[in-house]
């Protein structure tokens, strides 16, 4: 495995490898103490000669100081380990922003091409009223008409333009596009008589340009 910082970018799997390690040497570490513990609660500090400077013969004393000698070497080897473990999460996170903010850009710049290419609206829908025939067509409040029927915005001059495509197209499916939370969306909307009022049963409001 390439260590941090070695010639290629770190992986999730290389941080897990690491955390393995460190697992194993505190498994160790914790080893090492118990056998400690075992010799009379001997820990890393306590004198390892009797009170006349012989060496004790209550304990193994090859034991003691092997298990000292290896805590020594295996609490630098942790220390060490945990500065790669830092440094590999720290470039994984900095990789990740990286990717974060890469995929933000190529959001916006799809988006902004998407604003470009989509035809302007000329009017707006500000009400709609249940089960009539713009509500079973689809068509829903704020959506923003590019087109309706032979209607768009190079021709349309008011409202009426509207009323007169709507008038000649009683019972003929009408094709009208509209812009949607930023998307084109197409509609097929029949207008026809029905329980309410008009063919569509629909508000549309001219857009100011």
């Amino acid at each position: 495995m390439a260590e941090p910082g070695g010639g290629r970018p770190v992986t999730v799997s290389d941080v897990q490898q690491l955390v393995r390690r460190k697992d194993e040497i505190e498994a160790q570490i914790k080893a090492c103490y118990e056998l400690l513990e075992g010799q009379k609660g001997v820990g890393m500090h306590e004198p390892l000669v009797d009170a006349e400077g012989f060496p004790r013969n209550d304990i193994d004393l090859y034991q003691v100081r092997t298990a000292r000698h290896n805590i020594i070497c295996l609490q630098n080897d942790h220390k060490a380990l945990m500065k790669q473990v830092e440094e590999a999460l720290h470039q994984l996170h900095a990789r990740e922003k990286e990717k974060q903010a890469r995929d933000e850009a190529e959001a916006l710049a799809e988006a902004m091409s998407q604003n470009q290419s989509l035809p302007q609206p000329f009017a707006k829908v500000n009400a709609v009223t249940p089960g009539s025939p713009a509500s079973v067509s689809g068509l829903q409040v704020d959506d923003e008409i590019v087109e309706f029927g032979s209607v768009n915005a190079n021709n349309f001059q008011n409202l009426q333009n509207v009323a007169t495509v709507v008038q000649h197209s009683e019972g003929r499916p009408l094709s009208v596009t509209v812009i949607r939370g930023g998307r084109r969306v197409h509609v097929g909307l029949t207008p026809k008589r029905w329980a309410g009022k008009g063919l569509l049963g629909c508000n549309i409001i001219p857009l100011q340009r």
